[in-house]
């Protein structure tokens, strides 16, 4: 899973800790030091808000919070 992020972002950052005390396996990326990782987000989810999650099988969740997260996952069997 890759999480697209602004390092500022309290929903980013909530997200991350969240993710991280559950032992998920993801990768972390600031698109303000990515040009191309904010193209790419741009382009996965249609918007410019952060947190976007993109899972491996294309599967994309954009702009949430952690319990639109945690549904998410649970949905697609991943907690």
């Amino acid at each position: 899973m890759v999480v697209f992020i602004k390092p500022w972002c309290p929903w980013c950052i909530e997200a991350i800790e969240w993710m991280k005390a559950r032992e998920l396996e993801f990768r972390a990326v600031d698109i303000l030091s990515d040009p191309e990782a904010y193209a790419r987000m741009r382009t996965i989810s249609g918007q410019s808000l952060t947190p976007t999650l993109e899972m491996e099988n294309g599967d994309v969740l954009a702009d949430f919070d952690v319990g639109q997260l945690e549904k998410f996952l649970e949905s697609r069997g991943c907690l």
